[in-house]
């Protein structure tokens, strides 16, 4: 997409990746539309890319609100004639405690944020790009979490959000119409505010040199949108390992494709 006078709704995008983003592509030529819970933030914001002179307009509200969200694309639609772009970003992260130990009140209060508050983005503006067939895009963010567990213990309910959140658009890219680009948003180890550990770690790669990684992929339109090369180390770990236990205990055979379900869709719908 070519993001001239185009508009894109990013949550979150008051702060750390969200922001970083907002300003790359401002400066590519997108009109944006940031959605934050913190007035305070959005300000501060909204005052830091006006003085890049990038236009930006501000919407405070709750992701994990379907009529916040609902009020948003109204507020997109209202003042600048429609929303081109959803970036799902806002995201939480929370303790490191082992999942036995962590409140289910507080793994509640992460899936709300990290996988229904994009699930009401995607809904929302999902059904309003669909009723006016005109070329849209939905990104979200998931993190290399969504691919293996980056963390070597605790996190439990941030990571299960992001592997649901990879799963999901996994899902909407097979239904989308082809004008309706769809992406998953792969973020390695960033600096940002979404965790103590984040905002203490220098080793941690700096938020704007991300977006600058990632704002030419998502013009393209590519589905993965990706960074950190080492993540290939860490997934290949995960799935060499899931493939030398099927080579163990379930190798494959002649005729073994009866059980696969695409396959017998596929051969029920011709």
């Amino acid at each position: 997409m070519d993001f001239a006078d185009k508009t894109v709704v990013i949550t979150g995008g008051a702060t750390g990746i969200g922001l970083a983003l907002a300003r790359e592509l401002g400066h590519r030529g997108a009109r944006l539309v940031l959605m934050e819970p913190r007035q305070e933030r959005l300000t501060e914001a909204a005052d830091s890319l006006s003085a890049d002179n990038i236009e930006v307009k501000n919407f405070v509200g709750d992701v994990t609100d379907p009529s916040a969200m609902a009020a948003l694309a109204d507020f997109a639609w209202a003042e600048n004639g429609r929303a081109d772009m959803l970036i799902n970003n806002a995201g939480i992260g929370g303790s490191m405690k082992s999942v036995i130990k962590t409140d289910p009140e507080e793994a509640r209060r992460i899936f709300e944020v990290n996988f229904w508050g994009m699930w009401n983005g995607i809904s929302e503006f999902g059904r309003r790009f669909l009723a006016e067939e005109k070329p849209s895009a939905i990104y979200s963010v998931a993190s290399e979490n969504s691919l293996f567990n980056a963390f070597p213990f605790g996190g439990g309910a941030y990571v299960a959000s992001k592997h649901a959140i990879f799963g999901l658009m996994d899902v909407l890219r097979r239904e989308a119409p082809e004008w309706l680009t769809t992406g998953v948003i792969i973020p390695g180890w960033v600096q940002s505010e979404l965790s103590d550990f984040n905002r203490t770690a220098s080793a941690a790669m700096d938020v704007d040199e991300y977006a600058a990684i990632i704002a030419p992929q998502i013009e393209a339109g590519e589905y993965y949108v990706v960074s950190h090369g080492y993540n290939v180390v860490r997934f290949d770990e995960r799935y060499d390992e899931m493939k030398a236990a099927f080579a163990e205990y379930a190798p494959r055979e002649e005729g073994d494709d009866q059980y696969d379900v695409q396959k017998f869709v596929a051969k029920m719908q011709s």
